[in-house]
Formats: structure tokens, C-alpha cells, sequence
């Protein structure tokens, strides 16, 4: 009884340490420096979505809080994202008032969550294998260069009244924070080295009290916490029917992003995560950072590769940068607003770098690749940077794919037939995919006037026969042989196949 009960708790205590406690300093530290990257980030969303600062400061610690409890990718961060403020847009500019618009984006995010958490329950993550490698390749490097782009207006300063010396200093300090991100690790890895340049950097800025972009110039940053709350909505169907679209629409770009991310992780890492899991997590995030009133966010990958590359690995990583960020804003937030947005830049190009698939467009790699692979890659990141959403990309890169596998597939089919010395038999060897989209070749890749036979025997046992329609066809190369008098077998049907010939001659018997 004693061994019964002992190694279940053994078996707990293993899953806990690895998920949790693997290596507390290093998930504690990488917590801290992905929670002074999301702070600047968390305020830029609020404002292209239109909503006060805190929003997105809110829904940030909230929603990585809780996916560290309810996720299943180890050290994946969550939090308010701009292709979710994207989608928020047209939603809160349909009220004018901006209390109104908070509590419809609010009621919104429960909406998305509840959405999330049902495709999580249906199996939605288990769509991730029909995602191909080379729109990953296109996401990951999209990515890349949207966090790049992004950092443009904080490199060039275009605010106006940006005088040459202020402009050299702000580049000085974004060269000095890269020196520091890629030189400290030859000397020590100790401490992660975008902490140390932000905490470096800063403290130069603040003790010489030097002329430069700040986080607190990009918003206000909230002093209490949220209270729960339900959102001030009126409970109707008109208001659910004005909902659901973008509630839809916040779930799938959530979901989407969340998943890609997540596969992303699961390669680097060499390891593997429930994606199904993951999708109802996120869902049980938003239902409840809309409580909090926080805006709809999801997984984000310039964090998760801050996280990654400063070593967090566990759930503690991700809780701890939800934790760090609420005592940054709460606690530290006339320090944290002091922060040079030139440190922060330094750590999103060193982000972007990382991020960004070199080997993808190496001269080598581009000749020895597929053209229409070239081309779904080219066309995802192109498409991406163009709307500056992942999701169109995504979608149209899995969509080209597929039409160009169609394409190919149409094309695989192969025929060759042999006549016995005494022309009485031809038999005919067929390989490839039989569907909808290769009936038409099959059929005209028979030779039905030529050679002057008796009986033919079409063989299929190394072809596979995915649908009625190609049944249908096999049909009407019998019929056409039958036209001419010759009698036509088919052989090497497997089990599937036979059944769906079954079922199509009698269903053809019916109709007739």
C-alpha cells in the first residue's frame, strides 16, 4: 500500500520540479527582464487600440499570471499583443465615449476566451500539423522584422523637436546596450546580459539626467490594481450580435499566434506541449483578464524569445514576469518611467536578430529549395509585414500551400501497362494519389485504341484512392474499355477502396 502511494507522489513531484524549479535564479531573473520589455510594449497596444495606457498593463501581468498556471508550453509569455489591438480597433471606434468602448472591448475579451476555451475542447491545436514548415519559416521571419520595424520611431526619434545631439546620443545608447547584450556572455552568463545593459543604461540616463526618450513618455503607468468587475454592457442579443464578430475574430488571431508560438518554442527547446491544453488556457486568460479590465491578448513571441534566450525555461519564468511587471508598475513606477527607451530598443534588436531564420536565406538554401516553397515563405512575409498581421500571413501562406500541393498532386499520378506476347492481355501497374483533383489525368493516361486486346487488368495496389470521385473515374476507364469490347479488371483494391466503390456503384444503381 505504502509503494502504491509513494510513486504516484514521486511522479508528481518529478512533473512539478520540471515544470516549476528546474533552475529558480535563471526563470526569476529572465522573469525580470521580460517584464521591463512588456511594459513599453503593453502601452503602445493600449494606444493603437485606442484605450487608456493601463489596459494593456493590466491585461499584461494578468493574462501571463494566469497562462503560467493554465498554459502548457513552458516558458511561453502571454500578454496583451498588437495583432489582438488590431483587431479592437473598428470595436472602439464605433463609441464615442471612452468608458462605453472599455466596457464593450472588456465584454469582447470574456467573449474571445469562452470562444477559445470551446476550440480548445474541440481539438483545435491538433490543426497545427497543417501548417507547413515554410510558412513557419515565414512567420518566424515576419516577425522579426515587424519587431525591427517597430523600433524604427524610437531610433530615429521623428518627434519634431529631435535636435542632431539628442538624436547621436539615443543611437550611442542603443549601440552601448547591444555591445553590453552580446559581449557580457564571453565573460560571464551568470546574469542575463539584457538586464544588465537596462539597468546600466538606465542609471546612466537617470544620474546624468541626460535628454532621452523615457517608458514614461509613452503613457501613464496605473498606481492600484484593478478590482473585478463585470463589464458594463447591456445583456441582449443585439449586444452578443455586435460582439461575436470580433470575438471571433480575437479568438482565431489569438489562438493562432499562441499555437504558431508555442511550435516555435516546442522546436528550440526539442521538446513538445499540448496544444489543445494551450488553447483552452489561453481562453480561461481572457475570460478572466476581462474581469480585471484588461483588453484580449495571447502569446507573444519577441517576449518568449526574450525568455528563452535569457534562460527561462519553466511556468516560474511566466509567472514571474506577470509578478514583476505588477510590482514594476505598482511599486517602481516613477523608476520604471525613467527607463530610456534606447535600453529597450537595444534588447527588441537583439530579439529581432535572434528571431529572424538566417540559414532561411542563405543564396545556398534559396537554390536548393523548391520554387513554390521560395514562394509561400516570400509571400507569408510579405503579407505580414504589409498588414502588420500575422494571421493574414499565416492563413494565405497555409492556403498557397495547399494549392500548390493540389497542383502537384494532380501531377503524381503514373500509368504503365505491358501486353503478353500473344496481345490477348495488357495489364496496367497505377501509383500515385487518386482524388478529386488527378480523375481527369488518370483517365486520359489509358490507351484504349492502340493495342487491340482481349482483356485488360488495371492494377492498384500501389495507388491510394481517396475519394468517390475517384472511383467514379476508375468506373469510366472501365466503360470506356467496355465501349470497344474489351473487358476490364480491377485488382489490388484495398479495403477503403473497395468500400467506396461498393458504396458509389450502388448508390449509381439507385439513382439509375
Amino acid at each position: 500500500m505504502t509503494a502504491t502511494t509513494t510513486m504516484p507522489t514521486r511522479n508528481k513531484f518529478v512533473r512539478y520540479k520540471a515544470e516549476w524549479i528546474q533552475d529558480p535564479k535563471a526563470d526569476l531573473l529572465s522573469g525580470m527582464v521580460v517584464a521591463l520589455a512588456l511594459i513599453p510594449e503593453a502601452i503602445s497596444f493600449s494606444i493603437i487600440a485606442g484605450l487608456d495606457p493601463k489596459v494593456g498593463l493590466y491585461a499584461s501581468f494578468s493574462i501571463a499570471i494566469i497562462i503560467a498556471f493554465t498554459g502548457s508550453r513552458l516558458g511561453m509569455i502571454s500578454a496583451a499583443t498588437g495583432a489582438m489591438a488590431l483587431v479592437l480597433i473598428p470595436l472602439v471606434k464605433m463609441f464615442p465615449d471612452p468608458e462605453e468602448a472599455l466596457a464593450y472591448v472588456l465584454a469582447a475579451t470574456v467573449l474571445a476566451g469562452v470562444i477559445q476555451l470551446g476550440l480548445g475542447y474541440l481539438g483545435v491545436g491538433s490543426l497545427m500539423r497543417f501548417v507547413p514548415r515554410t510558412v513557419m519559416l515565414g512567420f518566424v521571419n515576419a516577425l522579426a522584422l515587424l519587431i525591427f520595424i517597430a523600433q524604427i520611431p524610437h531610433i530615429l526619434l521623428n518627434d519634431g523637436g529631435t535636435t542632431d545631439a539628442r538624436f547621436r546620443l539615443n543611437l550611442l545608447f542603443i549601440a552601448a546596450g547591444l555591445g553590453i547584450i552580446y559581449g557580457l556572455p564571453k565573460i560571464t552568463r551568470a546574469i542575463p546580459s539584457p538586464l544588465v545593459a537596462i539597468v546600466i543604461l538606465s542609471g546612466i540616463a537617470i544620474r546624468f539626467d541626460l535628454e532621452l526618450p523615457t517608458v514614461g513618455e509613452m503613457g501613464s503607468l496605473p498606481g492600484s490594481l484593478p478590482l473585478p468587475t463585470l463589464p458594463d454592457v447591456p445583456f441582449a442579443m443585439a449586444t452578443l450580435l455586435l460582439l461575436l464578430p470580433f470575438s471571433i475574430t480575437l479568438a482565431l488571431v489569438g489562438l493562432l499566434e499562441s499555437l504558431l508560438t508555442a511550435q516555435l518554442l516546442d522546436d528550440m527547446t526539442d521538446s513538445d506541449s499540448d496544444k489543445n491544453r494551450e488553447s483552452r488556457g489561453q481562453g480561461i486568460a481572457n475570460v478572466l483578464t476581462g474581469f480585471f479590465g484588461g483588453m484580449a491578448g495571447c502569446a507573444m513571441i519577441g517576449q518568449s524569445m526574450i525568455n528563452h534566450r535569457s534562460g527561462g525555461r519553466t511556468r516560474l519564468s511566466t509567472l514571474a514576469s506577470g509578478i514583476f511587471l505588477l510590482g514594476l508598475i505598482l511599486g517602481l513606477g516613477d523608476l520604471v518611467a525613467q527607463i530610456p527607451m534606447a535600453a529597450l530598443v537595444a534588447v527588441m534588436i537583439m530579439v529581432s536578430i535572434s528571431t529572424f531564420n538566417w540559414a532561411s536565406v542563405k543564396p545556398i538554401t534559396l537554390k536548393s529549395m523548391p520554387r513554390p516553397e521560395t514562394a509561400v515563405m516570400v509571400s507569408t512575409v510579405a503579407i505580414v509585414v504589409l498588414t502588420h498581421n500575422l494571421a493574414y500571413g499565416v492563413i494565405a501562406g497555409v492556403a498557397l500551400s495547399a494549392v500548390f500541393f493540389v497542383r502537384q498532386a494532380t501531377h503524381i499520378v503514373r500509368v504503365t501497362s505491358v501486353v503478353d506476347p500473344d496481345n490477348v492481355e495488357r495489364l496496367y501497374a497505377v501509383s500515385g494519389e487518386l482524388f478529386f483533383a488527378s480523375t481527369n489525368e488518370l483517365i486520359h493516361s489509358f490507351d484504349y485504341d492502340s493495342v487491340r486486346v482481349d482483356r485488360v487488368e488495371i492494377d492498384l495496389s500501389e495507388a491510394r484512392i481517396w475519394d468517390t470521385s475517384a472511383v467514379v473515374a476508375l468506373d469510366t476507364v472501365v466503360a470506356k474499355f467496355a465501349q470497344r469490347g474489351i473487358s476490364a479488371e480491377l485488382v489490388g483494391l484495398n479495403r477503403h477502396a473497395e468500400l467506396l466503390h461498393s458504396e458509389t456503384s450502388g448508390k449509381a444503381s439507385v439513382d439509375h
